[in-house]
């Protein structure tokens, strides 16, 4: 008998618990049709369960979910009624750097020449990958404020960058290149701006990239490869940069595929793929959508098949695309993307498709 495979199931804030719904039906028509051996752990955690009685991530679920997991499915988080997302931070930060999941990859790729907005590229020009480092930058936290509320108020956040953090980063953007047959990587910094913190990122880039040969090796400013996505995202096969342009760029790369709600990802720890990883489509909680059933749930379909490629059933992230696209093709989507669908029929659609198959 094959190991079973536990995945904890964090629903979350906004659209998060609508569209997280629709993929855990998808990953029990696997278990309890294809026989697939997956355990669901549903947790109550979000901006809900922290308004009812304060639990962000509490350090037992942490250390249950490392232990226990083999990979979580996240919907997204952030309610306006937690102005400070303090739950928010606690769950997300509290996995991502809890758990040394330095690696936030995102692939970029139309499933329909309709849904790519860029005069004269079809979907054949929107097929890349962003690796987005996901422990350090700015986003770590650093800094502080002094005098707030003042006319003089000074406020700081620190830009951190390791050796470490930026070599693990790159060179697993190389490893994918290599593995998966793409002969380009580029890697995105501000080192004529940021002297100190991107010389780092430069001078690592090229003296990792010397090491795999036949991969070409291409450095840009951020600002220059976001011009270059717009004009012709077709040169681009494999992308690596730090975490705040990460952000940007992948928002940016999400434009390309039919916007956000299409977009999915996730956050591993490249290096060591056996430990616990997070998967969550990017389109964020939504708030004004929640409840609605407008919500696009092909993002959280897509980011599914991610989990399920990375627990070892790459066929299956392959169908559950191909059914999107069939989705999209014959308009069985919503209004986002071009269709009439509610998220629960959208859904639906595709599931039914899959289960067909099985």
């Amino acid at each position: 008998m094959p190991a079973r495979k536990k995945i904890a199931i964090i629903g979350g804030d906004g659209i998060g618990p609508s569209v997280t719904e629709e993929a855990k039906k998808l990953l029990e028509i696997y278990r309890d049709k294809a026989g697939l051996p997956l355990d669901l752990w549903e947790l109550d955690l979000g901006a809900d369960r922290y308004l009812r009685d304060g639990t962000t991530f509490p350090k037992e679920i942490q250390i249950a979910i490392q232990r226990e997991c083999s990979a979580v499915l996240l919907g997204a988080l952030g309610d306006p009624r937690v102005p400070n997302l303090e739950h928010a931070r606690d769950i997300l930060f509290g996995m991502r750097f809890g758990y040394d999941l330095y690696a936030n990859v995102r692939p970029v790729r139309a499933l329909a020449d309709r849904l790519v907005p860029l005069k004269g590229r079809t979907a054949k020009d929107v097929d890349f990958v962003v690796f987005r480092e996901n422990t350090e930058g700015i986003y770590v936290g650093m800094g502080g404020q002094f005098k707030r509320g003042t006319p003089d108020e000074v406020a700081i956040n620190e830009d951190l960058n390791t050796r470490k953090g930026v070599e693990r980063i790159i060179r697993a953007a190389f490893e994918y290149a290599r593995s998966h047959g793409k002969t380009k990587v580029t890697m995105a910094d501000k080192s004529n701006a940021m002297r100190h913190a991107h010389e780092l990122w430069l001078r690592v880039f090229h003296e990792v990239g010397a090491q795999y040969q036949g991969i070409e090796a291409r450095h840009l400013y951020v600002d220059a490869l976001c011009l270059l996505l717009v004009q012709d995202p077709s040169q681009f096969e494999v992308i690596v940069t730090n975490n705040l342009f990460g952000d940007i760029v992948t928002d940016l790369g999400a434009a390309f595929q039919g916007g956000l709600g299409m977009a999915a990802s996730a956050n591993v720890h490249a290096s060591s793929p056996e430990k616990v990883t997070l998967f969550e489509p990017v389109h964020g909680s939504a708030p004004p959508l929640a409840g609605k059933d407008i919500a696009n749930p092909f993002a959280a379909l897509l980011t599914a098949g991610m989990l399920l490629a990375h627990l070892g059933w790459p066929e299956e992230e392959r169908r559950i695309e191909r059914r999107v696209t069939e989705a999209i093709e014959e308009m069985a989507c919503t209004v986002d993307v071009g269709g009439k669908l509610g998220t629960r029929a959208a859904a639906a659609w595709v599931r039914e498709r899959v289960a067909s198959e099985l």
